[in-house]
């Protein structure tokens, strides 16, 4: 019998990756091992003696194995066969032993006969890695130049190009000796001139000969002009323009180009190695585009090292979007003149570019260049502006029009189109922008000052129960998809499964079929051409169909009632957590049995919900299903943890708190949790979001208050005109935009923050820091508005708000805890300020906005600007990031800096942070007080960040993108975060994170320094240096690691 201890167990196999730990494995190797020595065939059964002593070893083996990942090591596949031969030794089975070690070794040689071990000597005595890719190329170009190919080349070729690469490496391994395996260049021409005439492509293996023998006239006259010594010395290839001509790049001539790009971290960036490592991947022949590539991964390739590397890789991109949009090189002398021009010109000529058509008569155009100062350029690290160059610069027939600084400008200008004085706003509005001290959201970025300006990022609606409003909101969420909004859907209202249809005396098939087909229009309308269509739909935990709601992102089951592109969100009453507490049952209703149930909190939701399950014991409703409280909240759990939904969100602190209850009801969140308005069926809710990067407004040991706000002051009046200037794609949108005016202004790089204050996470330190940042953002956003409200006038709906009546969003604290009771509400309500000042203002001049406040993930924005996203904690401080525009290495510039003072950042450290998944905690050269301000998200106990999301919770009039995370699968603590954070106050949650899933990748990690492998094993083991590649998968944004429509 497997014990639990050994269930949890993982092993490293060769390739790197960790596998569940399986004893089966071991006795079968051991049978076979057996079988093999004792000459016993595979149909007769093994002596019981030697079935006993197979056992045993097993049971010796795995016993050994459990202990030492017990305690902490980490186990491989070589290790436990070392153990296996070992137990072999100790119970006198010394000839089983030794065929098993020679089996071993065998199998050892076999893996090492690869392509990758491979090098190859060029012909003018360089040895370079053997690459399969430029046989690939080459056979290409031999194809397009037979077949006279024009575009893309054909997929049939390809894969004809595939099997014939495929060969020709299976040729080469075959002609190089284990000992030596290096081969000449000329034998793999000849190898692929074989392959070639062997499969019948007569016409391209004559036209490959005729190319050899012309490049070695070439060679021959160089030689006859005494130009061989030159080419030995340094190496040279022919680089393909992109109008087809031809010119030579030399070693020297990159190593200037690269010197440049490092020459602002001298100390830190090899231009030489650089250089080194781009030139061994050029071939003959190689596209101007290929060489950017190469000299760009390259420095990629070192950012893990020193981080300056990044700005390296940023520096040689920027190179490439200054050729593109200007037509010169960033190290032009006339580069800011030509920069000036092409702006005033690409303004000018907008139409063409889809840009708004006023913008050039708008605005002073010569002001705005000479505003602009392209040493900003210069923040950017390689992620943020590959994410611009990929996504967010505007470009025509596939030409980047936009460098960052006119990016920022644009946007600016769109931002100030309803200004009186237009050009001075938007210099405003883009000196906070080009200085990353506040950053709107996405499609703010995407989309203002072009010709369709939709810049919201959140929609929320309500569903009605009737097929003509059910399909009029898909089909509005269609139209706001199209122009990358993300939505929230409320189906609540939707009648259950088995209801009756009083029009045609059927039954109802529920809600699921429809959230079904709402997840397939997400899928089909994408986001402005740029990612997947965002929605997450909303359930009340009463609904009859909230168990089948549960279950429909799960992997199992029947499709057609799965649904796994949309997000799933719990709608919680208070009542139901008083069940869970009280241990008592929880009826399931249809939304038609119970009316006004959904639109009903508080004590009014209370007394609803009692008298319909009186009705229920009455027998007046019949269609009805009751549960234990416990056991619908274990199976919430569960699919939380299995599928990381649904999110909860808690409906009585959302609408108790909300400043709009006099306008009706708030019925679910959006997208990302953080969005909390009224809808109904005649309003679709919006929200304008931007972030606030709180890292630029840190000085010394605190936060630069007067920088604060008047970055605050600036970016409500930037959201406030996104109102006036957007384009609606629904009528309901619109005039629940005008009429109310939310807006939603958050934070990113809180993380950040600590770190430059030297504060852990895990601190009382942070708490505090959390409720005061909050609460100066909370005072100086609610002082803007109600300024902006003194010159533009209040929003529509002000009058019986609760600004209207006196109340700020700290004062509603008191109004939850009426309800719940001190026992089930622990708020700190503590402040600093004086908040007189604000409220005499919010009474003479009332409020233009009716929401001001909301925390988005910023997924995007954070990367742009190169901080951590959000209120995040740190996750790893070494690990990839995927998005659609590549893989990233994100290393944790602040530690490595903290590790360089104390001399302890090199290679060794670097091999440690890898093997111990970006973990400090059991490196030993790393001092206790680092480690503590260094902790990773897993490292955190959830209840500092959950006090941390409550003393925001108690500034803030919405939401926050709050994501937990767990380390181990552990049900009662799971269920006690998520009670926590309801007692906390928090409106909302968003995603579980779990580690369990989530390895950092030991491919590049030599396990032999680990003393993973016996002493007296000599040779190095087979996992080292093992370097798994992946076939790149085509980019697909699943917003599953963040959302992106809200930031």
């Amino acid at each position: 019998m497997v014990d639990l201890q050994e269930k949890q167990c993982t092993i490293v196999k060769r390739n790197g990756m960790f596998v569940p730990f399986d004893r089966n494995r071991i006795f079968q190797a051991l049978e076979a091992a057996f079988r093999d020595t004792r000459r016993i065939d595979d149909h007769m059964p093994l002596p019981e003696d030697l079935e006993s002593s197979i056992r045993s070893i097993t049971h010796q083996v795995v016993k050994e194995v459990v202990q030492k990942i017990t305690d902490g090591q980490v186990v491989t596949v070589e290790r436990i066969q070392d153990m296996v031969e070992s137990q072999l030794y100790v119970n006198g089975l010394q000839d089983v032993a030794r065929d098993y070690i020679v089996y071993r070794d065998d199998r050892k040689a076999h893996r090492k006969k690869s392509w990758q071990s491979l090098s190859v000597v060029r012909r003018c005595g360089t040895v370079v890695h053997f690459n399969p890719m430029k046989i690939s190329a080459a056979l290409e170009k031999a194809f397009r130049a037979t077949d006279k190919t024009e575009g893309m080349t054909p997929s049939s070729v390809r894969e004809e190009i595939n099997a014939l690469t495929q060969n020709i490496v299976a040729e080469i391994e075959e002609c190089c000796p284990q000992q030596d395996r290096r081969i000449d260049i000329e034998k793999i021409q000849d190898i692929v001139e074989q392959q070639l005439m062997v499969v019948g492509h007569y016409a391209v293996a004559k036209n490959y000969i005729l190319y050899r023998e012309a490049r070695a006239r070439v060679r021959d006259n160089r030689e006859e002009d005494g130009s061989t010594e030159k080419t030995i010395a340094e190496e040279a290839v022919e680089v393909l323009s992109k109008d087809g001509s031809t010119y030579t790049m030399t070693h020297s001539q990159l190593l200037a180009h690269l010197a440049r790009a490092c020459s602002r971290f001298p100390e830190t960036t090899d231009a030489a190695l650089l250089t080194d490592m781009a030139f061994a991947n050029f071939y003959s022949g190689i596209k101007e585009s290929e060489v950017v590539l190469a000299c760009i991964m390259a420095a990629r390739a070192n950012i893990e090292k020193e981080p300056d590397y990044a700005f390296v890789a940023a520096e040689l991109l920027l190179d490439v979007v200054y050729k593109e949009a200007l037509g010169k090189s960033k190290y032009a002398e006339d580069l800011e003149q030509a920069h000036r021009d092409h702006f005033k010109r690409y303004i000018a000529e907008g139409d063409t570019y889809r840009l708004n058509a006023e913008l050039k008569h708008l605005f002073d155009l010569d002001a705005l260049a000479d505003a602009m100062d392209l040493s900003r350029d210069l923040q950017f690290s390689y992620m943020g502006i590959q994410n611009l160059y990929d996504r967010y610069f505007n470009h025509h027939e596939g030409c980047r029009l936009e460098t960052p600084q006119i990016f920022w400008m644009r946007v600016a200008m769109g931002l100030a189109l309803n200004e009186q004085d237009k050009t001075s706003w938007a210099i405003t509005f883009y000196n906070l922008l080009s200085t990353f001290r506040y950053t709107p959201a996405t499609p703010t970025l995407f989309n203002s000052g072009m010709r369709h300006s939709q810049l919201s990022s959140c929609y929320l609606s309500t569903v009605q129960d009737n097929l003509v409003n059910i399909y009029k909101v898909i089909a509005d969420n269609a139209m706001l998809s199209k122009w990358a909004g993300g939505i929230g859907n409320d189906w609540t209202a939707i009648r259950a499964t088995g209801a009756l249809i009083k029009g045609t005396n059927g039954r109802s098939q529920g809600v699921i079929p429809f959230i079904k087909v709402t997840n397939d229009t997400a899928v089909a309308v994408n986001q402005g051409g740029k990612r997947k269509g965002a929605v997450c739909v909303y359930l009340e935990v009463w609904h009859l169909d909230y168990e089948d709601f549960l279950e429909l992102r799960k992997n199992t089951g029947d499709e057609r009632r799965r649904a796994h592109d949309v997000n799933i969100a719990s709608w919680i009453p208070d009542l139901f957590f008083k069940r869970l507490q009280q241990k008592g049952t929880w009826t399931l209703f249809s939304p038609d049995d119970v009316p006004g149930l959904h639109d009903a909190y508080g004590e009014e939701f209370e007394r609803l919900y009692e008298e319909y399950e009186r009705k229920v014991d009455t027998g007046e409703i019949r269609l009805f299903k009751k549960v234990e409280a416990e056991d619908l909240w274990r199976k919430m759990l569960s699919m939380l943890f299995e599928t990381g939904h649904p999110w909860m969100t808690f409906k009585d602190p959302s609408n108790i708190r909300s400043a709009q209850d006099h306008k009706g009801v708030v019925r679910c969140s959006n997208l990302c949790t953080e969005i909390l308005l009224n809808c109904s069926e005649t309003e679709t809710a919006v929200c304008n979001l931007g972030s606030i990067n709180l890292v630029q407004h840190i000085v010394g040991d605190g936060l630069d208050e007067e920088k604060l706000s008047e970055t605050i002051s600036i970016a409500v009046r930037m959201l406030d005109n996104v109102i006036d200037i957007n384009f609606y794609p629904t009528k309901e949108a619109k005039e629940a935009n005008f009429a109310h005016r939310a807006i939603g202004l958050g934070v990113m790089g809180f993380q950040d923050a600590l770190y430059k204050l030297d504060i852990s996470y895990a601190s009382q330190e942070a708490v505090e820091f959390a409720d005061y940042s909050s609460e100066l953002i909370s005072y100086y956003a609610i002082q803007a508005s109600c300024l902006l409200a003194k010159e533009r006038g209040t929003y529509s709906s002000y009058k019986g708000s609760k600004w209207d009546r006196g109340l700020l969003p700290i004062d509603t604290i008191q109004l939850l805890a009426n309800y719940r009771g001190e026992a089930n509400l622990q708020m700190d309500t503590s402040s600093r300020k004086d908040w007189e000042p604000i409220r005499s203002l919010v009474k003479e001049h009332g409020m233009r906005h009716c929401q001001l406040m909301a925390i988005a993930p910023t997924a995007t924005i954070s990367n742009i600007i190169g901080v951590t996203q959000s209120i995040e904690p740190t996750y790893k401080h070494l690990f990839v990031k995927s998005n659609l525009s590549g893989e990233f290495t994100i290393p944790n510039v602040y530690l490595i800096e903290k590790l360089k003072k104390l001399g302890i950042w090199d290679a060794d450290m670097l091999d440690d942070l890898k093997y111990f998944d970006g973990s400090l905690l059991e490196i030993e050269r790393i001092p206790d007080h680092l480690k503590h301000i260094f902790l990773t998200a897993f490292e955190i106990e959830p209840e500092w960040i959950i006090e941390c999301a409550s003393r925001r919770q108690k500034w803030i009039d919405m939401g926050q993108s709050l994501n937990l995370y767990l380390a181990q699968p552990d049900g009662k603590k799971l269920s006690n975060m998520y009670l926590t954070a309801w007692k906390k106050g928090l409106k909302t949650t968003y995603y579980l994170r779990s580690s369990s899933a989530t390895t950092v990748e030991k491919s590049f990690v030599d396990i032999n320094k680990r003393g993973i492998q016996p002493r007296w094993m000599k040779n190095k083991s087979a996992s080292a240096g093992i370097i798994v590649e992946r076939a790149k998968k085509a980019p697909v944004c699943s917003l599953e690691e963040g959302c992106e429509a809200c930031q």
